[in-house]
This record gives C-alpha cells, structure tokens and sequence, in this order.
C-alpha cells in the first residue's frame, strides 16, 4: 500500500525558516518524481517544487529562491527546507506522487496541471507565516 506521511509543519514569523519531511512507502520511491503542493482553504490546490530521481528540481515562481527540494532515494524521504517565508506561504502542504511513473519531462506539467485524482497524497502538514 502506497503511503506519504508528512511531518515539520507550524508557526513561524516571518523570515524564519521551516523544514518539511515526507517518508515514502509501499512503492519503488527512487524510481518516481516527488513533490510538494500547497492549498490555502478556499482556493485550488498549488505546485510548489518538484524533484526527479536524479535529483533534477523545478520550482514555482512564487518558492524560487526561497524553498529548497531534496530527496534521500535510500531512505525514501522526501524534504522541503523552506527560508524567507512570508505570510502568503501559510498553507496546508502536501507530499505527493504520480500514480504512474513519469520521466523528468514532464515536470512541469504535473507540478502545474496534473488533476488531485493523478496523485497519491499525503495527509498534510499546516505551516503559518505570521507577519
């Protein structure tokens, strides 16, 4: 059974820093691109970065510079390490993986348009940014 379970949310001010794990299990991790999605209540979920199995990365604009992704293949975890956040960071964030695998080519399309029902997701961690 495919599972991604999330930890390291909370509160922080702004400018501080947080950092994001993800552990993987149930599938042959090294073997699928993994990312981080954010969704604020109200509005439609959002791709913050993507990481290959080669350890490639894509960022939105919005995390660029700011958010860093990274993987350990051996251990099946997942990190996001999150600098200079900002109140418009504060969100519920998601692990996530295709259902299927995909070659680094397609990056760009599942961090901004694959469909919620294209991925297995975890259950979400709460960050908040306060001014």
């Amino acid at each position: 059974q495919v599972q991604l379970v999330e930890s390291g949310g909370g509160s922080v001010q702004a400018g501080g820093s947080l950092r994001l794990s993800c552990a993987a299990s149930g599938f042959k991790y090294s073997n699928y691109l993994m990312g981080w999605f954010r969704q604020v209540p109200g509005k439609e979920r959002e791709g913050v970065a993507v990481i290959n199995s080669d350890g490639s990365t894509l960022y939105a604009d919005s995390v660029k510079g700011r958010f860093t992704i990274s993987r350990d293949n051996a251990k099946n975890t997942l990190s996001l390490q999150m600098d200079s956040l900002k109140p418009e960071d504060t969100a519920i964030y998601y692990c996530a993986a295709p259902k299927i695998s995909l070659d680094k080519s397609w990056n760009k399309w599942w961090l901004m348009h694959s469909s919620p029902e294209f991925n297995v997701w975890g259950q979400g961690t709460q960050v908040t940014v306060s001014s």
